[in-house]
């Protein structure tokens, strides 16, 4: 339904006014909480990949190129207005004053969270059914930016799935969203309940290579020549680690492989969204 607004003080605003990310993630309303799209190409990628939206709002200006897709997404039953979701109109000065910028870039929505799938039915699913093999860990990182340039790497550079561990940044936190440009709906991805986890890993096939500055590394280079990566059928997880640390002396020393990205130029490492665009473009299928 089209509710016209001009008080940005309205109750049935409260998940865009009141709550932080955090806030969202534990709505009590919702089963599995909140997060929040900003913009409308990430709306409409949200909704592609069958995220529900709890409501929409926007400015009148930008109804009309949004009602495609508000027509398409779950549970709004095919009509452009939203049908039983709510889909807020206000202008412009009233979006302003609830989400302090400008809101250039057509809407925002709050949309429920889905459900994550286990990792081995995540690593099945990929490729459309055929199975994942080549799949990017994010091992504890706490940069939401981080995080959304490392899922933006993963869909560019063909990256089947993203594992994230139990203390990495949450990926459908609204920066890591809008950095990633939507592409956090694109890459399957689900969260570790437990890591190290090199054991489920190779149960489903995969060599670990873990990305590290190491006295018993390989390079980068070397490793994609190798067998591991050019074997038909071959199967490699990357992993990353948080910044300034970098990973776990425990990943470093249970994976199959230590990683290094040659360096010139007295630079010993790259920020870990740089490292990962390297990673992913030297580890990529032909």
């Amino acid at each position: 339904m089209i509710i016209e607004l001009d008080d940005g003080a309205d109750e049935r605003l409260a998940d865009y006014t009141r709550l932080t990310d955090v806030a969202l993630r534990r709505r009590l309303e919702t089963r599995r909480g909140l997060y929040m799209a900003e913009s409308s190409k990430v709306i409409t990628r949200a909704v592609a990949a069958g995220h529900a939206p709890r409501s929409f709002l926007m400015a009148p200006r930008h109804l009309d190129e949004m009602r495609p897709v508000i027509a398409s997404a779950t549970g709004c039953a095919g009509r452009d207005d939203g049908g039983d979701v709510p889909v807020f109109v206000a202008p412009e000065e009233v979006l302003e004053s609830i989400t302090g910028f400008h809101l250039h870039r057509g809407a925002l929505a709050a949309m429920n969270r889905p459900e994550l799938a286990s990792v081995p039915e995540l690593l099945s699913a990929a490729r459309g059914g055929a199975g994942a093999r080549r799949v990017a860990i994010l091992e504890d990182l706490v940069d939401h930016t981080n995080v959304g340039a490392a899922f933006r790497s993963a869909a560019a550079l063909g990256i089947d799935a993203v594992l994230v561990t139990p203390r990495c940044a949450d990926p459908l936190y609204r920066r890591s969203v809008r950095v990633s440009m939507g592409t956090v709906f694109q890459v399957l991805w689900t969260r570790i309940e437990r890591w190290p986890a090199m054991d489920e890993l190779h149960a489903q096939g995969f060599t670990v290579a873990a990305l590290a500055l190491s006295e018993n590394s390989v390079a980068l280079d070397e490793l994609a020549a190798s067998p591991v990566c050019t074997d038909p059928g071959s199967q490699v997880a990357v992993v990353l680690g948080k910044e300034g640390d970098g990973l776990s002396h425990r990943t470093i020393a249970e994976a199959d492989e230590v990683v290094r990205i040659p360096m010139a130029g007295a630079v010993d490492s790259l920020n870990v969204a740089a490292a990962a665009a390297v990673a992913f473009w030297a580890l990529r299928l032909p």
